[in-house]
């Protein structure tokens, strides 16, 4: 039996399940409610991301404030 993965090994794995979903027929408010759907999840990603920096580098309000002064 065939891997599905071993197809097209260049792909990353959010690109074979994407692929199989839109693979599907699915009605255009669906397609926007799921673009909507990813755009908010990595939203979110980007965010962690965000804020551990944040705290790893010690930042806090009266840092921030300091940023904006010196513009």
């Amino acid at each position: 039996m065939n891997n599905p993965h071993s197809i097209h090994p260049t792909l990353r794995n959010i690109q074979a399940e994407l692929l199989k979903l839109f693979s599907t027929d699915i009605p255009e408010n669906h397609l926007a409610e799921f673009k909507n759907m990813m755009a908010l999840f990595l939203l979110d990603k980007a965010r962690d991301k965000a804020d551990t920096a944040w705290d790893d580098k010690g930042y806090n309000d009266e840092k921030l404030q300091q940023f904006r002064d010196r513009e």
